[in-house]
């Protein structure tokens, strides 16, 4: 009930007439039965931008983190997020993961559209990620088409950790349903959902013309997280007491010299 409240008449109306929203494919929606909407993820946003533009309502499995903050913040995020019938789940692995799988499959045998992020994560530089094969799985499981959602400006409209977000147009591409009846029976062959998933992260890759990056988002936030701890240790062992200004600036140089770029990547 809260989702429709929200869609129709709270944030809706009001989401529209800030944001306009263009739209490319609505046609290629079902008007009905199970279908996968698997989008590339640039904000969190993403997942209010997309429900508010299609007629049918959209199932999301976000992350457990969302339901279980602390704050005022926390509290409000897992109200709505509860509210708009979003499924928590665990990324840890393992059981998890088959819990996450099942969660997903409850939401296709009812007939419903379930959004995935086949990054896993949103993508720390607006660059598209590899794909994680849990979208492909749960595709040749269900036996359902997948629709590839390419979400555009929305990381400049919300940057991450912007609450407020900056009011601009924002775009959605939609492309024509994947067909992968022809691998029926084998989800359990990992280079099939390898190449299931590669197919996936080039029609997301086609509609929102983002560069490609051949690793995972989440191992080029380690990366990042690493280098910038790296630079403070660097900066805190040069400004301790007895160390002489020109090596504070020499470990400063150094550091710009090894980092030209906060996204670039070591050869």
């Amino acid at each position: 009930m809260l989702y429709w409240i929200l869609k129709r008449i709270i944030l809706g109306p009001l989401l529209r007439v800030l944001f306009r929203p263009q739209v490319e494919g609505l046609e290629n929606i079902p008007e009905d039965g199970p279908a996968i909407l698997a989008s590339n993820h640039l904000s969190f946003s993403d997942s209010i931008f997309l429900p508010l533009v299609l007629d049918r309502r959209v199932t999301f499995l976000a992350k457990a983190d969302y339901f279980t903050g602390t704050g005022i913040k926390g509290r409000l995020t897992a109200f709505f997020m509860r509210g708009v019938g979003q499924i928590p789940i665990n990324r840890s692995g393992g059981k998890a993961s088959e819990a996450a799988l099942n969660s997903g499959l409850a939401v296709l045998e009812r007939g419903e559209l379930l959004g995935l992020y086949p990054e896993g994560t949103r993508s720390p530089d607006s660059r598209l990620y590899r794909g994680r094969t849990g979208v492909a799985r749960m595709a040749l499981s269900a036996g359902v088409p997948v629709i590839p959602v390419a979400m555009i400006d929305t990381d400049k409209a919300q940057p991450t950790g912007q609450v407020v977000p900056n009011i601009m147009r924002i775009g959605i591409r939609i492309g024509e349903p994947l067909d992968f009846s022809r691998y029926e029976g084998m989800e359990g062959d990992r280079f099939v959902l390898r190449s299931v998933t590669d197919e996936i992260m080039y029609e997301l890759m086609r509609l929102s013309e983002q560069e490609y990056v051949d690793m995972y988002a989440t191992a080029m936030k380690e990366k990042l997280l690493t280098r910038a701890r790296n630079r403070a240790r660097q900066l805190q062992e040069a400004a301790k007491p007895g160390k002489a200004a020109p090596e504070l600036e020499e470990a400063l140089d150094a550091g710009d010299r090894r980092a030209p770029s906060p996204w670039a990547e070591d050869s």
